[in-house]
């Protein structure tokens, strides 16, 4: 199994960020625009991605699969690329010194294939979005993220 992970520490409360990356308002504020549906343990939430003109580029549906307040969200992928179907996303967080330090994966790839390194990327520049949205208010999510490749 291949997973991807990434670290990054963000200035502010540990109930905000939580509240970031465990609610339907929050994600969508940082990762993408369209997102609705049900972010209580057990409940699934669709996330659709589109082009900046509106056309759809991807959609997934995650399972909430554990809650723990301003510790750790965790989602199981069910619906979206093959590649993403049966993996894991999860949120750690810490507060360490004058930082939550946010520990992130996506977690048990099949395989590494150049769309891991895509969404490694991908998962690096939206996680920047969290950070802008939590410490400032105005994050980045699609359709106006950063662009990294001809795949978005």
């Amino acid at each position: 199994m291949v997973n991807i992970i990434h670290r990054i520490g963000i200035r502010s409360t540990p109930d905000k960020v939580y509240k970031a990356v465990s609610t339907v308002e929050g994600v969508s504020n940082w990762w993408t625009e369209e997102v609705e549906g049900d972010s209580e343990v057990g409940g699934k939430i669709h996330f659709t991605f589109r082009t900046t003109t509106g056309d759809i580029k991807g959609q997934m549906r995650m399972e909430v699969k554990e809650l723990i307040p301003q510790q750790r969200v965790h989602w199981h992928c069910i619906e979206g690329p093959d590649e993403w179907i049966g993996t894991d996303i999860t949120f750690d967080l810490s507060e360490q010194g004058d930082q939550i330090i946010l520990i992130f994966g996506h977690r048990n790839w099949r395989e590494s294939v150049e769309f891991t390194a895509h969404c490694s990327m991908k998962w690096a520049v939206f996680l920047l979005s969290l950070r802008d949205y939590v410490e400032t208010g105005k994050g980045a999510p699609s359709p106006n993220d950063v662009k990294i490749d001809n795949w978005n």
